[in-house]
């Protein structure tokens, strides 16, 4: 530095001081400026007093000689303690060289430059708070200062800034919240552990509501949670903490809405770091499940973010125990705030203005995959723009429908999707079909071939929820009313009436629910369930096996089972498939003999004594003919004694083989069971059954020496006075009890029964003779 260059009013030897190397002499110097300012306090000279200043910043702090940087610097603090309470006049020359310093590359002199303005500040005390974002900016920098000393030094001038924003009233926080939202997505550690800091202080400060400024720093504020250090992230958890206590004490200020995507992204966050991933997806889910709760039906537009985010973590095992249970509660919370209202808000005006909602493309998947898929990693707010509500007002918030029935379809679709997680998307759809159905029928069509194949989950709680939702489906009033040309387009879903069953079936179906006042009416969607749902079982034959009964059996205690055997009884008739409309049958049969849920089918039957139940019998008959033994069992049932034994007569001409004898050997079994107790009593009573005695001589006469012969032989043999068992007249052979029964065309159905088995008998000629065909084509 040129020592000849006047720098009065500063004298020769104070500027000659300020630039040696020696701390001490650079002291004595400041202290002389010290008393040369208070001179000048004196005489209230600020021209001479800013000249001081400027010389200082200008020759000394900003001066290219290390010594002089130093000197300036002690110069400048020595300005300010001099100019004491006044110094507030004089900050921004003051603070700006000093801040200058704080980038340098000597660690000494950003330690001296953060000690000369920790005496800058300690002067001017709440004077330096319109200059807070310059100090808390420079501040940020030394927090992440590699040089321990500076570090120290920062921290002291740290704990005194904060003192002053404690204990004043006038911060500008909405100048500060910009800085704050910059600077929170630093990597630094000691710079996150600054800023965590900083915010835990203005959220202890009465008069700083910093509540309303929290969508702009949450997102950062969870960048910060998965941070590796664990003092961090305790201390950003302890903040969190503190900003949800005040938020459930004052909800009616808080802004959910703006919020509600920041966490939707955290809950489904993923992190290399499992131990912070969790943290991170633990509090979001916490804070979810307060927001909904607090907030209601403002998060429902958020609803599909929402479940994305919950959904999964429904089927988290015992080691994220927590987040499960969270999860959970969010789910069961969320659904609640569906309503019927739901169903109708949305307008009648729109319907006016524009074409009913079934007729406009739905959202794609693949734009609700881009944005329930947005970035999962470290991203600012600025990102954050999905999911937007279509508004915010809590009185017209809107259910975002089509996007809740994708998520959940989505969620359906994906073979990883954990069981509790399938459980809950269907509990949802079944919800939805009850508090919405008006707008859930426009989704059916893309819902039922999923819903189909659910059907075959391993799950037996995942298949009753899907039965749950079927039946809601098939028994709505809603799907009366939805029809949308679904018979135009039988050729492109899975949900279509083939054109053979449209006329006839739903006639006879009609008729039944209009005659029997106990049969409830089903919808439209009834009979298209039951002919997919058979469909199913034909080209899945495995699920029929293991599943089959049990889906039946549900299905009749969810619906009605004179419903459903009926149709499927319909749609049997027309079965192609010869082998499954036997299989078929037989399946059924046994479940209408067994099953404790048709017991009330099983005594409307078993007499015959109202023209419905003629009606049922007459339609199961023609269906149970594909299965000559379920169909013997049918008259056992029904008590049409005659009849039965009529049949096995003609059993001669059908042929015998393995499975057909096993069949028998089942009746047998079952006429042993509870359910044919009556049957058996009446073989007490000769002279009124004896066709039911012939009947069993007829099956036992058809059994090899099997147990099953042994069983039935036992059993006939316990039929008192043989003599009786001979055949009375025609008119003598009525049974009393039976004289009321309906009339029943028995001559025809055993026409019926013939026409049945000569398709069969043909059939298994024609595998009979490809199969000789293809062996004469090997040996050749």
């Amino acid at each position: 530095m040129n020592t000849e260059k006047d720098f009065s009013p500063l004298t020769p030897n104070i500027v000659r001081a300020l630039n040696d190397k020696l701390y001490e002499k650079r002291k004595v110097a400041a202290l002389e400026i010290e008393k040369l300012v208070r001179e000048f306090v004196a005489q209230n000279n600020s021209t001479q007093i800013r000249h001081v200043i400027q010389i200082l910043a200008s020759e000394f702090a900003l001066s290219q000689h290390p010594h002089s940087r130093k000197g300036g610097l002690i110069g400048l603090a020595a300005c300010s303690i001099a100019l004491g309470k006044d110094s507030g006049l004089y900050l921004k020359e003051l603070i700006e060289p000093v801040l200058t310093c704080f980038n340098d590359s000597d660690s000494r002199l950003r330690y001296y430059a953060c000690e000369a303005l920790y005496n800058i500040v300690k002067v001017a005390r709440g004077a330096v708070l319109p200059h807070f974002n310059v100090l808390f900016d420079g501040l940020s920098k030394l927090a992440a200062d590699p040089d321990p000393n500076v570090k120290s030094g920062s921290e002291l001038l740290d704990r005194l800034l904060k003192d002053i924003v404690t204990e004043s009233n006038k911060f500008d926080l909405v100048a500060f919240v910009p800085l704050l939202r910059e600077r929170i997505y630093s990597n630094n550690q000691y710079a996150r552990q600054f800023i965590i800091s900083w915010i835990l202080v203005l959220e202890s400060v009465p008069d700083i509501n910093l509540i309303d400024y929290l969508p702009e720093i949450l997102d950062g504020l969870f960048q910060i949670l998965g941070d590796s250090s664990k003092e961090i992230r305790r201390t950003c958890e302890v903040v969190l903490g503190e900003f949800l206590k005040e938020i459930k004490k004052t909800p009616s200020s808080v802004k959910f809405a703006e919020m509600a995507n920041i966490l939707v992204i955290h809950c489904q966050v993923s992190d290399e770091s499992k131990l912070t991933n969790d943290l991170i997806q633990l509090t979001a889910m916490t804070w979810m499940r307060e927001f909904i709760q607090l907030a209601g039906r403002v998060m429902l537009p958020y609803s599909s973010g929402i479940l994305t985010a919950v959904l999964p973590g429904l089927s988290y095992d015992d080691r994220k125990k927590s987040t499960k249970e969270v999860a959970s509660a969010c789910n069961h919370s969320l659904m609640k705030l569906v309503t019927p209202e739901d169903d109708e808000e949305e307008d009648e005006t729109r319907s006016q203005t524009s074409p009913p909602q079934e007729d406009s493309p739905p959202k794609s998947q693949e734009d609700l995959n881009d944005s329930l898929n947005a970035s999962q990693e470290s991203i600012g707010l600025s990102k954050i723009s999905f999911f937007t509500p279509a508004s915010l007002d809590r009185a017209q918030v809107t259910l975002d429908l089509d996007g809740i029935v994708q998520v959940l379809d989505r969620h359906l679709h994906d073979s990883s999707t954990g069981m509790m997680t399938r459980i809950a998307v269907l509990k949802w759809l079944y919800h939805l079909y009850i508090k919405t159905p008006r707008k859930m029928f426009r989704h059916t069509d893309s819902l039922f071939p999923m819903l189909l194949k659910t059907l075959s989950d391993e799950s037996d709680e995942v298949i009753l929820k899907d039965l749950e939702v079927l039946a809601e489906i098939a028994s709505s009033p809603a799907g009366q009313t939805y029809n949308s040309g679904m018979c135009d387009n039988s050729d492109k879903t899975e949900l279509q009436v083939p054109e053979h069953s449209i006329g006839q079936q739903l006639v006879v179906g009609s008729k039944m629910a209009d005659s029997s006042p106990s049969t409830p009416s089903m919808n439209s969607y009834f009979y298209k369930f039951m002919i997919n749902l058979l469909k199913r079982f034909s080209l899945e034959r495995k699920l029929l096996e293991t599943r089959g009964a049990f889906i039946i059996r549900q299905l009749c205690l969810l619906l009605h089972a004179e419903n459903i055997f009926h149709s499927m009884a319909d749609i049997l008739l027309k079965e192609e498939d010869l082998k499954f409309a036997s299989t078929m049958v037989q399946t059924l049969n046994t479940i209408l003999l067994t099953s404790a849920e048709l017991f009330q089918l099983r005594n409307q039957l078993k007499d015959l004594r109202t023209q419905e139940s003629g009606a049922l019998f007459c339609c199961l008959y023609r269906s149970w003919c594909h299965n000559p033994v379920a169909t013997v069992s049918l008259c056992f049932l029904t008590q049409n004694y005659r009849h039965a034994y009529e049949l096995i007569q003609k059993f001669g001409d059908l042929e015998v083989t393995v499975d057909f004898l096993m069949e028998v050997d089942k009746l047998v079994q079952l006429i042993e069971s509870p359910i044919f107790t009556y049957l058996r009593l009446q073989l007490l009573d000769v002279e009124n059954n004896p066709y039911l005695i012939k009947a069993l001589y007829g099956l036992l006469m058809l059994l090899p020496q099997s147990q099953a012969f042994q069983l039935l032989s036992h059993r006939l043999r316990c039929v008192p006075n043989p003599e009786l068992m001979r055949t009375l007249d025609d008119s003598k052979s009525c049974n009393i009890k039976r004289s009321n029964q309906a009339h029943v065309d028995y001559t025809e159905l055993l026409q019926h029964f013939d026409r049945v088995q000569s398709k069969h008998l043909e059939v298994r000629h024609q595998r009979t003779g490809r199969a000789e065909h293809t062996d004469r084509k090997l040996a050749l």
